[in-house]
């Protein structure tokens, strides 16, 4: 299993949110370049980038940092937040993204989708946000009455290769993964690649999602936890590898 520090972007800094409320934010610093030099020097190989504003407005808001970022970094970094059309994917394609997330577009336009991945092929994943198993849409600020499971199945048969998995009641609380959750998520979408991500803050917790024993679980995304201090990359990637 990979372990993916996560840079989450809102008015320029480097922040995280409390399952994804706008307004219980904690600000962790104003250079989010030289958070993903960081990042690269603990040794990390792939890095996750969330556009919030982006996510929130329905178009991209951080471009110029991004690709900084991206830069920065020298590693396999995937881009989300506000990509939900093809003008938006052309730039974050162009400004390095080695994977570009599309998350309420997925659901809304499955034609917009299915160009994306005709387009980009494997570059294109798709982030599912839940929560009770429902999933929620536009910065996860509507909960929609589609299954996450059924979601998952659908993006899949688009031709889709990784699924990035969030359980927004778990995400930035610290209090561990929604593994019953996690394992339908794979168990949909065999033929994905599937990332985790909310929740995972100890060794403990990516023991319990590599305990599930899913061969399609492929990576954890971890941000509060590590920006808190309550773990190490370093703990975490040697349990995962």
């Amino acid at each position: 299993m990979i372990i993916i520090p996560a840079i989450d972007l809102k008015d320029g800094k480097c922040v995280r949110l409390r399952q994804g409320c706008a307004d219980d934010v904690t600000v962790y610093g104003d250079d989010p370049v030289a958070q993903a030099h960081f990042w690269r020097e603990q040794g990390a190989k792939e890095l996750h980038v969330v556009d919030l504003d982006g996510a929130f407005k329905g178009q991209s808001v951080h471009s110029e940092v991004i690709k900084r970022i991206i830069e920065a970094f020298g590693g396999i970094v995937e881009v989300g937040g506000g990509l939900r059309n093809m003008q938006a994917l052309d730039a974050a394609a162009a400004s390095g993204a080695s994977r570009l997330v599309i998350g309420s577009a997925a659901l809304e336009s499955p034609q917009f989708l299915s160009a994306a991945v005709e387009i980009y092929g494997d570059k294109i994943a798709v982030g599912i946000d839940a929560r009770d198993g429902f999933v929620q849409t536009k910065g996860w600020v509507e909960t929609t009455a589609v299954k996450a499971v059924d979601l998952a199945a659908a993006v899949a048969a688009t031709g889709v290769k990784t699924i990035i998995y969030t359980d927004t009641a778990t995400d930035g609380m610290l209090g561990g993964p929604n593994t019953l959750q996690m394992a339908e998520i794979c168990d949909a979408a065999p033929s994905c690649q599937i990332t985790a991500s909310g929740g995972v803050s100890s060794v403990r917790d990516v023991e319990s999602l590599i305990a599930l024993k899913r061969d399609n679980l492929r990576a954890a995304i971890v941000g509060k936890a590590l920006y808190d201090g309550r773990t190490t990359f370093k703990e975490l990637d040697e349990v995962a590898c």
